[in-house]
């Protein structure tokens, strides 16, 4: 609807530019925005483009309302249009005419949103553990939030490149494959690790304590690094059990991020040499002390110098820099992309800026191509202070998981229910799961939060489990009642409250993807259950009196509601359930 009231008025303003009076420029389309309407009483949606365009017109900004007002073509889905304040114009949708989209919508599987004309190829950054490491909570924020802008992405056309730059690469592997083998040859046999944290901890013991193991694995770096068979395995096979145990998460997160998706930083370690030999020809890159190193004008001290940015150390050592230049160049050669995203810990923003700025300026970025650091702030705990154990050790992200199931099967146990036992366990991982990960989306990822069991385990609020029993709910009308779903009417306030909201979330989804902002969504269908509950309670639809049609076209917006519920709680990547 935004974008048809956007042509009435493009082509109210291609008439104004007839008159002599009226010297419109040719670039107005992209200044015309329509909006949603918080209050009923300003309309459905509204414009400030009179009040844009007046100063540059020298005309009085409700003047000029008033022209675009007279001149806008007649529709029949407009009801009405009002001049407000100091030159808004507010539009009045016609109610049989929501009613309408809204009978589309219940019928089509994609409920009316649709895809985009020109599909981007969009490379997504996210998760990037570290191999030989397990995975701890400061990765949610990473996996969840780029997971659900990849689902939104995806559903509305886009070719999506997933992309988990693991850490495989640097000099601690040579120490990792030397205690590999020293375990491997105790055992007799091949190992299973499941236990990361000992198994690193061992092996950083065995370095700083035997001299003969230090050598050891000093010459097994130099070996890696220079293509040796032995040393390659015995990596490939820390890299693989690594990733099979974070699988086993991503899984249980409902995280589609696959062993397809894995793009770690050893990819792109035979294009350094020939990034910093290409930097150096183009005059990007100069030598000093030794080293090789970028001075950009962007980044100075605080006495307005230069900072270098080393590409190359002294001793012939390649930096994380380095590498997220090559990985910017490898994404737009190899998979063509249009656009680069990166969900990466907010503190790492200078450092992604500045080999951003050297790509852009040796041509491995064009132009053309859109470069974001899709940022978020720490997981804190109720103290303010970084998310930790009791300890103050570092909490592992599979006893999180632990932790939500067994808060969850506990609050079942209070609650009462009958379930199966199958049943039962799938309800306790989908209220666990969707918790833990509504708690993270549904706060707008550039702020810090405060992790806090009750609230986000809570059936009231902004939580998962609201949402989740707000769907099951609906889904319990229907199991009272053998009338069908039929044609939609909007009569009372409360129904047309309801429509306007589920009219307005293919906005909320197009929000996400624009501004990778899932929490955009989630507040969108928090307001939803809140709109649907007044409208159930004031709009009787099964009690005794309410006539047939009214009944059944009831029940479609309760269907409607839920349908909404589903589909945006699955971009979120969030089960629900039939009963709960």
């Amino acid at each position: 609807m935004k974008n048809h009231i956007s042509s009435l008025v493009l082509a109210s303003l291609e008439q104004l530019k007839t008159k002599a009076d009226c010297a419109i420029s040719d670039d107005i389309a992209s200044k015309i925005r329509i909006d949603r309407t918080k209050d009923k009483a300003h309309g459905d949606f509204a414009t400030n483009v009179a009040m844009i365009l007046a100063k540059p017109l020298g005309k009085n900004p409700r003047e000029l309302a008033t022209l675009i007002v007279e001149n806008l073509p007649q529709d029949d889905r407009i009801s009405k249009t009002e001049i407000a304040g100091p030159g808004f114009i507010n539009f009045f949708v016609n109610t049989s005419f929501a009613a309408k989209q809204l009978q589309d919508m219940l019928q089509d599987d994609r409920l009316n949103i649709a895809q985009v004309s020109q599909p981007q190829n969009i490379v997504v950054d996210y998760s990037a553990p570290n191999v030989a490491k397990e995975m701890a909570v400061h990765h949610i924020r990473s996996t969840v939030i780029g997971d659900a802008v990849v689902r939104v992405l995806e559903f509305l056309g886009h070719n999506v490149i997933r992309a988990n730059h693991v850490g495989d690469w640097g000099t601690q592997f040579g120490m990792l494959i030397a205690y590999l083998e020293k375990c491997e040859n105790e055992s007799g046999s091949g190992m299973d690790l499941s236990d990361f944290e000992a198994f690193y901890r061992e092996a950083k013991r065995c370095y700083d304590e035997d001299e003969a193991f230090a050598v050891k694995a000093r010459s097994y770096v130099v070996r890696l690094q220079g293509g040796d068979q032995y040393c390659h395995d015995m990596w490939q096979k820390l890299v693989t059990m690594t990733m099979e145990q974070n699988q086993l998460i991503y899984d249980r997160l409902n995280v589609t991020l696959s062993q397809k998706d894995v793009m770690g930083e050893s990819l792109y370690n035979d294009m350094l040499p020939q990034v910093v030999e290409d930097l150096m020809q183009k005059g990007i890159a100069v030598e000093d002390q030794g080293a090789i190193v970028v001075y950009l004008d962007e980044f100075k001290n605080k006495d307005g110098e230069k900072l270098g940015n080393i590409v190359r150390k002294s001793d012939g050592g390649y930096l994380y820099t380095t590498t997220d230049i090559a990985c910017v160049k490898y994404r737009v050669d190899h998979f063509k992309a249009n656009r680069l995203m990166y969900f990466i810990d907010s503190r790492q923003h200078q450092h992604l800026e500045a080999a951003w700025q050297i790509a852009r300026l040796a041509g491995y970025l064009p132009e053309g191509v859109s470069i974001e650091h899709d940022a978020f702030g720490m997981m804190l705990g109720k103290d303010g202070k970084p998310f930790k154990t009791r300890t103050g050790g570092t909490v592992k992200l599979k006893d999180l998981l632990d932790e939500a199931e067994k808060r969850v099967s506990a609050m079942l146990d209070e609650r009462g229910g009958i379930y199966t036992e199958d049943e039962r366990k799938q309800v306790v991982h989908d209220i666990a799961i969707g918790a833990v990960k509504y708690a993270d989306l549904s706060k707008n990822r550039l702020t810090d939060y405060i992790f806090d069991w009750e609230q986000m385990l809570a059936f009231e609020g902004n939580t998962a489990p609201y949402l989740q029993y707000a769907y099951s709910r609906i889904q319990a009308i229907f199991r009272k009642t053998e009338q069908q779903p039929g044609e939609i009417i909007i009569g009372t306030e409360q129904e047309e409250d309801l429509a306007n909201k589920l009219l307005s979330f293919a906005d909320a989804v197009n929000s996400v993807a624009a501004k990778a902002m899932p929490h955009l969504l989630c507040t969108y269908l928090y307001e939803l259950s809140g709109t649907f509950m007044r409208f159930y309670e004031s709009c009787p639809v099964l009690k005794a009196g309410v006539d047939e049609q009214t009944c059944r076209s009831r029940l479609a917006l309760c269907a409607l509601t839920s349908k909404v519920l589903k589909q945006g709680l699955g971009l979120l990547g969030i089960n629900v359930m039939e009963k709960m």
